[in-house]
Parts: C-alpha cells; sequence; structure tokens
C-alpha cells in the first residue's frame, strides 16, 4: 500500500533521508519512529507530495508520487503535526469546504461529515467556530478532514497531541478501529502509544532505518537478561538481605513504596529463571507479595538502545573523517641553494 525504494533526500550538502526503503501492506497501523532529525517529517512531505525527493521512489497505494501525484493525493487522508485550520470557520462549514477539494457532492459530503464527526466525537460541536475550540477538539476536526474522503492510507502526525489521558484512550482505540478500513501510517513521539496500537514500528535514525518488527519482537531485542520484579511488605534492608542471599542472583536493587512495602528487581546469574528460589524466600520469611512477575523492556528503552548506537556510531565516522581531513601534509624539507660570486 505504502512502498518507498532507494529514497533520499538532500537539503544543500545535508542527507536527510538516506537511500530509505520499506513497505507498509494493505490494513495494517504502523508506527513511524525516530529522534529529531531522523528523515521522519521529510518521508512524510515526500509520501505527501509536499516536495520531492533527490533520488528514489515512493508510491502510494499503486500510484507514484512524483509521477502521477493527483492520483496519490486522493488515496491519503493527511493529519500534520500542526494542523492547519481556518479557525474563523464553524466546524461543519470547514468539513463541507474540504468535501468540496476533494470534489465530492452535496449528498455525499454530508453523509461522510456526519460519519466522521460521529466517529471523530465531534458531533457536539459541529456548529461552532474552530477558534475557539479547545486544542484536544482541534486535533479532532483535523482528524476528521483526513478521514472525509474515506481515503485508503491515513498518515497521522503526533495524532493524540493535546489529549488529556481519557480523550488519548478514545483516539486511540478510534485509530486501532480505523486500522480495519485503512492503512495507518503514525509519526509520534510518543512510544507508549505504538505499543498499544501499532502491528509493526518502522525506526530510522540518521535518515536509514535503524530497526523493524512488532513491538513485542523489538522489546524482546533489548531483553531484560531474566530479570524478576517482586512487590514485596517488608523492610527494604531486609528484603534486600534476603534477597542478595538467594542462590543464582546477582544483584538486588530494592526501591520503598507507600504503606510499608518494597519493590525489588532481581538480577540472575547467567539468565537463570529465579521465580522458584524466590518464592521460596518469601514463604520463609512471611511476607506478603502483591506482584512477581519477569521484568520485560519497553519500546522505549528499545528506541532508546537503538537511536543512542546510531548517534555513537555516526559520530565515530565524523571524527575519523575529520581527523583524515585534518591530518598534516608530510613535512618536506627545504633545499637551498647556494651561489657563488662571479669572478
Amino acid at each position: 500500500m505504502i512502498q518507498v525504494q532507494n529514497l533520499v533526500k538532500y537539503y544543500g550538502p545535508t542527507l536527510a533521508v538516506d537511500h530509505l526503503d520499506f513497505t507498509i501492506p494493505e490494513g495494517k497501523v504502523v508506527g513511524f519512529l525516530g529522534p529529531n532529525g531522523a528523515g521522519k517529517t521529510t518521508t512524510i512531505r515526500i509520501l505527501t507530495g509536499f516536495m520531492p525527493p533527490t533520488e528514489g521512489t515512493a508510491s502510494v497505494a499503486g500510484f507514484d508520487v512524483i509521477k502521477q501525484p493527483d492520483d496519490a493525493r486522493r488515496m491519503i487522508g493527511y493529519l500534520p503535526e500542526s494542523t492547519p485550520l481556518y479557525t474563523e470557520m464553524k466546524v461543519d462549514e470547514y468539513l463541507h469546504f474540504r468535501g468540496k477539494l476533494h470534489g465530492m457532492g452535496k449528498a455525499d459530503r454530508k453523509k461522510r461529515i456526519d460519519e466522521v464527526c460521529e466517529r471523530c466525537g465531534l458531533s457536539h460541536n459541529r456548529k461552532r467556530v474552530i477558534g475557539h475550540l479547545s486544542h484536544g477538539n482541534k486535533q479532532r476536526v483535523g482528524l476528521a478532514q483526513a478521514l472525509l474522503h474515506n481515503p485508503r492510507v491515513l498518515i497521522l502526525d503526533e495524532p493524540t497531541n493535546g489529549f488529556d489521558p481519557n480523550q488519548k484512550s478514545q483516539v486511540l482505540d478510534m485509530i486501532r478501529d480505523l486500522g480495519s478500513d485503512h492503512t495507518v501510517m503514525i509519526s509520534t513521539h510518543h512510544l507508549y502509544d505504538v505499543e498499544l496500537i501499532a502491528d509493526e514500528a518502522i525506526i530510522i535514525a540518521n535518515g536509514k532505518i535503524a530497526a523493524r518488527g512488532t513491538p513485542t519482537e523489538l522489546r524482546e531485542k533489548v531483553g531484560s537478561g531474566g530479570d524478576v520484579l517482586v512487590e514485596v511488605k517488608g523492610a527494604v534492608e531486609a528484603v534486600n538481605k534476603a534477597f542478595t542471599s538467594v542462590k543464582g542472583a546477582s544483584d538486588v536493587r530494592c526501591t520503598p513504596l507507600p504503606g510499608g512495602w518494597c519493590r525489588a528487581v532481581v538480577s540472575p546469574q547467567n539468565g537463570q529463571d529465579l521465580r522458584d528460589p524466590l518464592s521460596a524466600t518469601l514463604q520463609s520469611n512471611g511476607w506478603q507479595v502483591r506482584e512477581m512477575r519477569p521484568e520485560t523492556a519497553s519500546l522505549e528503552q528499545f528506541f532508546i538502545k537503538i537511536t543512542t548506537e546510531q548517534a555513537t556510531q555516526k559520530a565515530q565516522q565524523e571524527n575519523v573523517a575529520h581527523e583524515s581531513v585534518a591530518a598534516p601534509a608530510e613535512k618536506t624539507e627545504s633545499v637551498s641553494t647556494e651561489t657563488s660570486d662571479p669572478q
């Protein structure tokens, strides 16, 4: 549904996108992640027809974004990070205006506006001036206009910005549901959102793909080394001492919690499973336990790990290149020529 091949983009001498290749199949929700300056926004601008690539190709629903830009745009619903709304217009007026731009007839516009306002939680705000809406409701208007022409592909840049936790949960549920009818590409810094709703994540750094996989697959690449998290009712010092003496434990980190509880993270030697010996220790001490589970990595931990590695690698390469350029030329001896006085 979205296909990018050998995509390159230079801004003057600066390489922003470096021979990028990826495909997003139909009916998938994919997180498009990366640190600031990684090339995310540039890639999205190329896909949505806002700028051409320096090299390579990109297509949406089979239409080349450079050779068939109008056809490609018709396939896309785009929510930019800063949604450009006409704030003096009412919600209904704005959506009718957007529908006309898409060439939609009056009856079709009315039907679709009813549907997207219901889906985006705007039914009670349709007659309000956009400029008088809260930031979160303005974001809902942006989502509604992206959905209005029922595109096959949705490209959403920071779609949950401005929502409180309850509103964010509702919007994430909606985006997950949209994945059954659309291909959805989400660019966001909220990695937990991607963990909740995405089928897959693509992480880019320095204009290249640094990692790709399901959130579970990427978390497992970080690994926890077999760490076990235990929440136990007991003094930190006593729990730390008891868990340190467990056979196979290599490290214990305890932190106090309210109500006399503490949280302990116990690391094993050689990745062995410590749950049975820890259970025996808890039982012998008569401590209450409210949680014991393997400690798992988060997508955020993997993101930090892989992007830090990429940044370090780039810095090393730049240092080598700088040292090569700055290396002094070989010293050459000057030769003096003696001349004799004329006779």
